[in-house]
C-alpha cells in the first residue's frame, strides 16, 4: 500500500468505534504512558485564526507515537461555533496517518468523531483516577454539544453513571440534548436552571463549552472534594484555578493559547500550582488526590498523540474488516526517477 491511501468516511469511523468505549479508554491510557516515558514527539499545535474573528479557528496537531503504536500523522480540525445556529456541526476534521518507515501517507480519516471520542475517553480516564472509580450520584454537564454527549457515553461505560444534570445557555439546545441522552444512552436527565445549580448538585462536572474567556469565578457551591473535567479550558478564572488541585495532560501544552491555566501561570509567575499529569496518576507516580476537601480540576489541552492512538485503532480495524475506500496510486509514480 506504499502508493495507495485508505479513505475512511465518518459513518465508517462511527461504526468501527461503536461500543468500544472501554477499549478506547485503555488505548488512551497507553498513549499517555508512552508520552510520559518519552516515546513520542509532540510539537505545539498551530492555531490558524482570522483577523477580527476571535471565535473561529483551525488547528493543526502534528505528532508521532511510538511504544507499540508506531504511527505519525496530523490532525487538521476547525472550530466554528456559529455553525450550530446554522444547523451544521461546529467541528470538522481530518486525520492523516503516515508510515514511520517511508513517511508516505497511508490513510485519511474523518476525524471529528475520533477527536470527540479521544477527548471523552481522556475525560473518563481522568474521572476514574480522580474519583478512585466510584460512580457519583449524578454528573453535571455544562455545555450540551457533541463533546459532552460523548463524555456522558464514556462515563457510563467507565463509571456506570445513571443520571446527569445539565445546563446550556440555549434552553432549546439543552432540551434536545436531554432527550438524546435519555433515548440513546438510557441515562436519566435533569435540566438545571443555572450553571451554579449544576455545580451545587454534582460531585463530578464536565465543562465542554465554546467559552473564549473565563466566566466562572466561584466554586464555593461545589461539594467538598468535587472533580471538574475542564475540557474547554477557558471557563475557570485563573484565581479559581490557583485554588484547586490541578491535574493536566501536559504542562507545556496546556499553559499556552490563553487557556485558564496559561492565565494562572501568568498570574502566579510559575507552574507550581500544577500537581501532576494524568499519566502520573495512571503510573502511580502521584496519588489520585492530596486533599479530599479540595476541588480537583483536570485540564487537558488535547494532545495529537491521542488522535493518532484512536486513529490507528480505526485504521487497523478498517483494514481487518475491509472498510474504507482504497485509492490506488494516490501518490505519484516515480517513473524510473531516482
Amino acid at each position: 500500500m506504499s502508493d495507495d491511501v485508505l479513505i475512511v468516511r465518518g459513518d465508517e469511523v462511527s461504526s468501527l468505534l461503536a461500543e468500544r468505549e472501554l477499549e478506547i479508554i485503555e488505548v488512551i491510557r497507553q498513549a499517555y504512558v508512552a508520552h510520559a516515558r518519552g516515546q513520542s514527539s509532540l510539537p505545539h499545535s498551530s492555531f490558524l485564526r482570522f483577523p477580527g474573528d476571535a471565535a473561529n479557528r483551525i488547528i493543526a496537531l502534528p505528532a508521532f507515537l511510538g511504544d507499540g503504536f508506531s504511527v505519525a500523522g496530523l490532525k487538521w480540525i476547525s472550530s466554528f461555533p456559529s455553525n450550530v445556529r446554522k444547523g451544521i456541526a461546529r467541528a470538522s476534521a481530518v486525520l492523516m496517518l503516515n508510515s514511520c518507515e517511508s513517511g508516505h501517507v497511508n490513510a485519511i480519516l474523518e476525524s471529528s468523531l475520533i477527536s470527540a471520542k479521544r477527548t471523552a475517553a481522556s475525560a473518563a480516564l481522568a474521572a476514574q483516577m480522580l474519583t478512585r472509580g466510584r460512580a457519583p450520584r449524578s454528573v453535571g454537564l455544562i455545555g450540551t454539544g457533541v463533546i459532552n454527549l460523548e463524555i456522558a457515553r464514556f462515563l457510563k461505560a467507565a463509571l456506570a453513571i445513571s443520571q446527569v444534570v445539565l445546563f446550556d445557555l440555549d434552553s432549546d439546545r439543552a432540551r434536545a440534548f436531554a432527550a438524546q441522552v435519555r433515548q440513546s444512552l438510557e441515562i436519566e436527565t435533569e435540566i438545571a436552571a443555572s450553571l451554579e445549580a449544576v455545580l451545587g448538585s454534582s460531585s463530578l462536572i464536565s465543562f465542554a463549552t465554546t467559552a473564549t474567556s473565563p466566566h466562572v469565578g466561584d466554586l464555593s457551591m461545589c461539594p467538598a472534594g468535587a472533580t471538574i473535567l475542564h475540557i474547554s479550558l477557558r471557563d475557570l478564572t485563573p484565581e479559581v484555578v490557583l485554588a484547586c488541585d490541578n491535574v493536566v495532560d501536559d504542562p507545556d501544552h496546556v499553559c499556552r493559547a490563553q487557556t485558564s491555566l496559561h492565565l494562572a501561570e501568568q498570574l502566579k509567575g510559575s507552574r507550581e500550582f500544577i500537581r501532576c499529569t494524568l499519566a502520573d496518576l495512571c503510573e502511580g507516580v502521584a496519588p489520585p488526590r492530596v486533599n479530599d476537601g479540595k476541588v480537583s480540576v483536570f485540564s487537558p489541552f488535547g494532545l495529537g498523540i491521542l488522535d493518532l492512538a484512536v486513529g490507528k485503532l480505526v485504521f487497523d480495524s478498517a483494514l481487518a474488516t475491509g472498510r474504507g475506500t482504497l485509492i490506488k496510486g494516490f501518490l505519484p509514480s516515480m517513473d524510473g526517477k531516482v
